[in-house]
């Protein structure tokens, strides 16, 4: 595993925007500085969601995504399974509450922690994951995106 790996913990604020507009905004922001950026849905309704939301925010912008590892061109693949994150990326955003498999393989791992303090057990199970692997997570409270 490549100690390179930066992995970041985005913790979002009681009242700040949805973690799939979070996810938005971090994939835009990555896709613009020539990275290409898987985001891992929690499941196929996620995905759905997230899709349509990237079709409509940030308004007036074009993030070009697609849903499933299938589109090797487009700069965004959301998928639902650690497996079926293409070979070919090096920025993961993960939504789910796992983490992410040989995370090594990646530039970047951007998690987003839920607002609900019962959803963030998780992200503190993931944070102490990535440690034991030899990372060294950095951590950014998100207030406003």
């Amino acid at each position: 595993m490549s100690p390179a790996c930066q992995v970041d913990f985005y913790v979002i604020a009681e009242g700040a925007p949805s973690a799939g507009h979070l996810a938005c905004r971090l994939s835009l922001r990555a896709w613009e500085q020539g990275h290409r950026v898987s985001v891992l849905a929690t499941g196929e309704d996620d995905a759905r969601r997230l899709d349509q939301l990237m079709w409509d925010f940030p308004a007036g912008r074009f993030l070009p995504h697609e849903c499933g590892p299938a589109d090797a061109g487009a700069a965004v693949a959301i998928v639902c399974e650690p497996d079926a994150l293409p070979a070919d990326r090096d920025v993961v955003i993960n939504l789910t509450a796992e983490p992410v498999p040989e995370p090594g393989r990646f530039r970047r791992l951007l998690e987003i922690v839920p607002a609900d303090a019962q959803l963030r057990e998780s992200s503190r199970t993931k944070f102490r994951t990535y440690r034991s692997l030899g990372l060294e997570p950095n951590h950014h409270e998100m207030r406003a995106f």
